[in-house]
C-alpha cells in the first residue's frame, strides 16, 4: 500500500489527484458500508494512520474479548477540516457508544496553523457533543515517527514528507489535544508505549516508511488500547 506523499501533497490545497480519487471513493464506499452497520458499536476515525489500522482483520484473528464491532472510518490525507466536512459519513451515520480519533497529524505535515486546525478540532468535538451526547470520546496522542532511517525514499520525497512533521511537533500538538480534552470532557490517551526506540524514534521494524506502521505495532497499539475498548 502506497502512502508516500510526492512534493504535490505537502500542501492541503495540493492534494496529488490521485489521492483526491482515492479519497472520494473509499468516502463513497463508506457510505454505502454505513446502510448496513450495527449501531452502537466502536468507531476508529482519523487519517491514514487510522486507515491502515488493520482492526478488522485483527478482529477476525484474535480474540480481543469485546462484545462490540469496531468499524474503521480513516481516510488517508485526511485533515481536521476535511473530518469537519464529512462527519456524516465517517462518524454520524454509524451512531457509534464510543469513538476514537486520530486527526491532525496531516495538519501539521501540511503545515495548516495551529490555530485553524485546533479551531477544526474543537468544532468537529462540539458537534459530536451536540449530536452523540452519550457517545464516549477518546482522543489520540500523536504517533512518534522515524525521521532519521533511509526506508529506500528519495532525497526529495523524505523532505516533502518531514518538512513540516518531528517527534518535538507532534509532541506539542499532543498536548494541544490533551487541552482540547479537558476542554470537552472527553478523554485523552497516549497509547505508544513499547513504539518507540532509544531515542525517541518509531522502532524501524515496525515502519515502512517512518511514518506509517506495519501491523506488528498496530498490534502494541491495540494492546495498549484493549482496556479503553473494553
Amino acid at each position: 500500500m502506497e502512502l508516500k506523499m510526492t512534493e504535490k501533497t505537502t500542501k492541503l490545497t495540493n492534494l496529488h489527484p490521485d489521492i483526491l480519487k482515492f479519497q472520494n471513493e473509499l468516502r463513497d464506499k463508506y457510505v454505502s458500508e454505513n446502510k448496513t452497520v450495527k449501531k452502537g458499536q466502536i468507531l476508529f476515525v482519523g487519517s491514514s494512520l487510522m486507515e491502515i489500522f488493520p482492526i478488522e482483520k485483527f478482529q477476525q484473528d484474535e480474540d480481543l474479548g469485546l462484545n462490540k464491532v469496531i468499524y474503521n472510518r480513516g481516510v488517508r490525507a485526511t485533515t481536521t477540516a476535511d473530518l469537519l466536512a464529512h462527519m456524516d459519513t465517517l462518524i454520524f451515520d454509524l451512531e457509534p457508544s464510543k469513538i476514537f480519533i486520530n486527526i491532525g497529524s496531516n495538519d501539521i505535515g501540511f503545515n495548516v496553523p495551529k490555530e485553524e486546525y485546533l479551531k477544526n478540532y474543537s468544532q468537529i468535538l462540539s458537534l459530536i457533543q451536540e449530536k452523540l451526547p452519550d457517545t464516549k470520546v477518546y482522543l489520540m496522542a500523536y504517533y512518534p515517527i522515524n525521521t532519521s532511517t533511509n526506508f529506500g525514499e528519495e532525497k526529495h520525497e523524505h523532505s516533502a514528507l518531514y518538512e513540516h512533521r518531528s517527534n518535538a511537533l507532534y509532541a506539542a500538538a499532543s498536548a494541544d489535544v490533551a487541552r482540547l480534552a479537558r476542554e470537552h470532557e472527553m478523554n485523552f490517551i497516549n497509547v505508544n508505549s513499547g513504539l518507540t526506540d532509544e531515542g525517541g524514534n518509531l522502532k524501524s521494524d515496525l515502519t515502512f516508511d517512518g511514518a506509517h506502521m506495519l501491523p506488528a505495532g498496530y498490534k502494541i497499539v491495540l494492546q495498549n488500547m484493549i482496556s479503553y475498548l473494553k
